[in-house]
């Protein structure tokens, strides 16, 4: 059976340590979507690894890990990624798989990215520039190359020059690319990267034919998803469970457990609308305190009180069996905490999350206050060790959302973790 673990909010949720710790127990950990854009920090021993492309399940040496087929891969940034984390002594020996299915991200896509967020001017994105965007165009637009192709030389390079050849007529001389070197590096790629293609649908299906324990890392969040997030200021992939099943071909009959991941606040990297953002001592407290620059990026992310309305509506579409609540020890020393469990627009509560983003930039979020505790929870190992104020929170968000929250974090390594 398999359990997937996904972004409740605008991404950088703390997932990576829960997979980690959840990795210990499984013989397989997925990447179904998204790109080198996501940004996972897991501490092990001391050892900080940032992962970005990479399955976070490459941690366990007993784990085989698989970039699905809904992912998008810059092979440059793959193997970059493999050489830093085995240069940390981690052996990645016939433990890392790419679906011969999955689309190529080049150094063109990321130009275009670049071009396209100058495009846009004030009314930007705020994307990572990582390429994403402009490859699940291309796919789309049926002129993306997938992996298998770069086997096929003389058709993967008329492909590219075409590409490059359309991105040219749109751009002109503010395209700064050289077709022949990036062509001269994948005639590399050619032989390196083959030992790690494979048929994705073929070994997912013999995982499970085999009773493997499969565990699926989500990328993002559902708020940046491309269907329900607040669109147009997301991502280009389905970041929520629907993208687990087509990223994966995996049985919706097969899925065992969908573990939402709740960091104790909210932040968000780039544009977009954010109701309970903080411009204010507080923010600047959730911001240095809790360590918000972006793993992919470096950027400062935008910090503001938990926003529950946004929690509520994730659950609706992601369907969380439980939930994972993050970073509580940030909180530590507050006076009180906000929480939003509602929003107002002209005086009227609104039913539910709105898709209309003209609504949603006017909402006036409804607050429940709390007490902030008189002791750290950063040294917490149980639920009772908890100060009694901490318990109250973590048990209305509880309640609130109507989902167990099974695994609390209280700091940055796999033993900061309590469970409730």
């Amino acid at each position: 059976m398999a359990t997937v673990v996904l972004g409740t909010q605008f991404g950088d949720e703390g997932k990576g340590k829960l997979v980690d710790i959840l990795c210990s127990n499984v013989d397989v950990c997925a990447r179904s979507a998204g790109g080198n854009n996501a940004g996972h920090t897991i501490v092990v021993n001391g050892v900080t690894y940032d992962f970005h492309i990479l399955p976070s399940g490459l941690v366990n040496p007993k784990c085989l890990n698989i970039i699905g087929s809904g992912v998008v891969v810059h092979i440059p940034s793959f193997f970059h990624e493999l050489d830093n984390i085995q240069k940390k002594g981690l052996d990645t020996t016939n433990r890392i798989f790419v679906s011969d299915r999955a689309h190529l991200v080049f150094d063109l896509h990321q130009l275009v990215d670049g071009l396209e967020e100058v495009e846009l001017g004030a009314k930007g994105i705020g994307t990572t520039r990582k390429g994403i965007g402009p490859t699940y165009s291309t796919k789309a637009a049926r002129s993306g190359i997938r992996v298998y192709e770069l086997f096929h030389w003389e058709e993967f390079e008329k492909k590219l020059r075409l590409l490059a050849a359309g991105y040219k007529r749109r751009f002109g001389d503010l395209l700064k690319y050289d077709v022949e070197e990036e062509l001269s590096r994948y005639k590399i790629y050619y032989e390196t990267l083959r030992p790690y293609v494979v048929d994705a649908i073929v070994f997912i299906k013999s995982a499970f034919e085999t009773n493997k324990r499969v565990l699926v890392e989500g990328a993002n969040a559902l708020m940046l998803d491309i269907d329900y997030g607040t669109y147009p200021f997301v991502t280009s992939s389905n970041t929520g469970i629907g993208g687990v099943i087509t990223g994966l071909a995996i049985s919706p009959f097969k899925i065992k457990n969908i573990i939402g991941v709740v960091k104790a606040y909210t932040t968000r990297v780039g544009a977009g609308p954010f109701p309970t953002e903080q411009l204010n001592g507080t923010g600047d407290h959730l911001q240095s305190v809790g360590r918000e620059f972006g793993v992919t990026t470096g950027r400062r992310r935008r910090c503001g009180w938990l926003d529950l309305v946004i929690v509520k509506y994730s659950t609706s579409v992601n369907h969380y069996t439980s939930l994972n609540l993050t970073k509580l020890d940030i909180l530590d020393g507050l006076k009180e905490i906000k929480v939003a469990v509602g929003y107002r627009v002209d005086g009227e509560e609104l039913e539910s999350f709105p898709a209309d983003l003209t609504i949603l930039e006017r909402v006036e979020p409804i607050y429940r206050i709390f007490p902030g505790w008189p002791t750290p929870t950063a040294k917490a190992t149980s639920w009772d060790q908890l100060p009694t104020e901490a318990r109250e929170y973590v048990q209305f968000i509880e309640g609130f959302v109507g989902v167990k929250i099974e695994h609390i974090g209280v700091g940055p390594g796999r033993e900061h973790m309590c469970t409730k």
